[in-house]
């Protein structure tokens, strides 16, 4: 199980804050249109992340529900055949709803940044510092809220809950 420390904040000025990110990053920004379908799960979230017909991720992930820095452990599986894969966990587990969104993603070190536009919902940023071998929570929390002032990310812009409880009226 990979492991990575992560927030997710609303954004006001979004053209402002992809000009800061795009100070700080050593790559491009690179737009990446996602829909994830996320099914009923006993524990944790479960979603499909359809990235094209051709190419999707299973993601499953446990994380508290909680402002601020928090860890997230996560599995991820990919798949030619995200279809099918919808298909059969459908039937399964039932579809709990979907998010559509167009994702900028930016590296900055060992941080995924995302600037999020999320249909129905607006405007919407995430951190991801993935923890390293050996590298403690406690570090991963540190470069986050280091990176939440470098960007101008207030205490009160954090949300603490997934999209899919947002569009659920749960957040």
């Amino acid at each position: 199980m990979a492991t990575n420390v992560e927030i997710k904040a609303k954004v006001g000025d979004f053209d402002d804050l992809k000009r800061r990110v795009e100070g700080l990053s050593e790559t491009p920004g690179v737009l990446i249109p996602q829909e994830d379908t996320f099914f009923h799960s006993p524990r944790g979230r479960l979603k499909l992340r359809v990235l094209a017909p051709d190419h999707g991720q299973l993601v499953y992930y446990e994380r508290q529900d909680a402002a601020g820095p928090r860890r997230s452990d996560y599995y991820i599986y990919s798949t030619t055949e995200p279809a099918i894969l919808k298909s059969i966990l459908a039937a399964s587990l039932g579809i709990r709803g979907a998010v559509h969104k167009q994702r900028l993603l930016y590296l900055v070190g060992n941080t995924r940044v995302h600037l999020d536009q999320v249909e129905d919902l607006g405007p919407f940023m995430e951190l991801e510092v993935v923890l390293g071998p050996g590298q403690s929570d406690a570090e991963g929390q540190a470069i986050a809220t280091e990176l939440m002032e470098k960007l101008g990310i207030g205490e009160t812009d954090l949300i603490e809950v997934a999209y899919m409880d947002l569009l659920e009226g749960l957040g």
